[in-house]
């Protein structure tokens, strides 16, 4: 068996982007931790959403088969829901020969596992272990190409 990077080098630079999405289900006592401002290792959503900006960055570096491309824009969005999660979003764009699915999906993996790490402490339970934490859901929400663009 081989592995082999797919050749993109007769494919036309178009604009693309991609959102991402995935949610980190937690305790409630962590969840107002963190509307609180009450984790110790500091502001979760500021945290996250740079985590989750140079995880995009990043994917080529994570992923053998991800092309190294020009990344345009990273938006994420880190929101509570429901008191008891809290989900990320991650929109990527760039003008490539390739989508920006990887980077979008990695941002956001990323984002929800530095969560994961930040609140840790409060999300263990009396055996050192996570029965209520997980990361649930992770999916490319939508994908764009414009092949021509104005």
């Amino acid at each position: 068996m081989t592995a082999k990077m797919i050749d993109i080098s007769g494919k036309d630079e178009v604009y693309r982007e991609a959102i991402a999405k995935g949610c980190i289900k937690l305790r409630r006592e962590t969840v107002d931790r963190i509307k609180n401002g009450d984790i110790e290792k500091g502001d979760v959503f500021t945290a996250s959403a740079l985590t989750a900006i140079q995880a995009a960055k990043h994917a080529p570096s994570l992923l053998p088969f991800c092309h190294s491309i020009r990344i345009d824009f990273v938006k994420p969005n880190i929101w509570i829901e429901d008191d008891e999660r809290v989900c990320v979003e991650v929109l990527v764009k760039a003008r490539e020969r390739t989508g920006v699915e990887m980077e979008a999906l990695t941002a956001v993996s990323i984002s929800l596992l530095n969560i994961w790490d930040m609140v840790k402490a409060y999300e263990k339970d009396e055996n050192g272990q996570y029965p209520y934490t997980s990361i649930e859901n992770i999916h490319v929400v939508t994908k764009t190409k414009i092949l021509q663009l104005s």
